[in-house]
């Protein structure tokens, strides 16, 4: 696993501002056994940030007919309803809530070209609430694959996520397993698939970025 390029700056933050607090314990805090589980504890959180940022290496499993998980998480809703804002017709909505213990690196989901890009302000409700698919700050990415099909992912902030990085630009040329971005903290993705999309997962189920199948097209 490698750090996602993205994030040197915050997880340098983090780890300053864990060393500052340590210093201060230790400085000017006399008792050891408060200072020993507190200075433990912050370097455990260096630990888990630097884990949270990181981008697995592991073998892809989609490509242009077989859609593969955005990211790590957990099935929370799979649904039939009407996309709006740029496919424009019934699609099959499987969403995949992500918490602060999954590795938030995100992937393309299938091979093919991005005919759809754009960001979105927004609230930041907590990622698991359906309005937040609308109403929260996201990202939206089309691609369509050689067969013309269209799958549409939506990276959704959550509650305490505050920034999506989203690599797509129309006309891009994308390859299943290779990564498009990353969100930081608690968060959701929604995908947007065809009516006769096989739906490979249910809810409850959890998945993984790159290895983990959603669906057939």
């Amino acid at each position: 696993m490698k750090l996602d390029r993205n994030t040197y700056g915050t997880v340098l933050a983090v780890y300053v501002f864990c060393a500052a607090v340590i210093f201060a314990l230790w400085r000017w805090v006399p008792y050891w056994w408060i200072n020993l589980p507190l200075t433990l504890g912050f370097l455990w959180v260096c630990g888990w940030q630097t884990y949270f940022h990181m981008v697995p290496d592991r073998t892809p499993v989609g490509s242009d007919t077989l859609v593969s998980a955005v990211s790590d998480g957990k099935v929370v809703n799979i649904t039939k309803t009407y996309e709006a804002l740029f496919l424009k017709r019934d699609v099959i909505m499987v969403s995949v809530y992500m918490d602060f213990w999954d590795l938030h690196a995100n992937f393309w989901p299938v091979t093919g070209t991005v005919t759809f890009a754009e960001y979105f302000p927004g609230k930041h409700l907590l990622a698991f609430k359906p309005k937040a698919s609308e109403e929260n700050e996201h990202s939206c990415t089309a691609i369509r694959t050689e067969a013309g099909k269209e799958v549409m992912f939506k990276q959704l902030a959550g509650g305490f996520a505050r920034r999506i990085v989203c690599y797509a630009q129309e006309g891009m040329a994308v390859r299943a397993g290779e990564q498009c971005g990353i969100i930081k903290f608690g968060s959701r993705i929604d995908y947007y698939l065809p009516l006769d999309a096989r739906v490979l997962v249910k809810e409850g189920d959890l998945v993984k970025g790159i290895t983990s199948l959603i669906a057939e097209i």
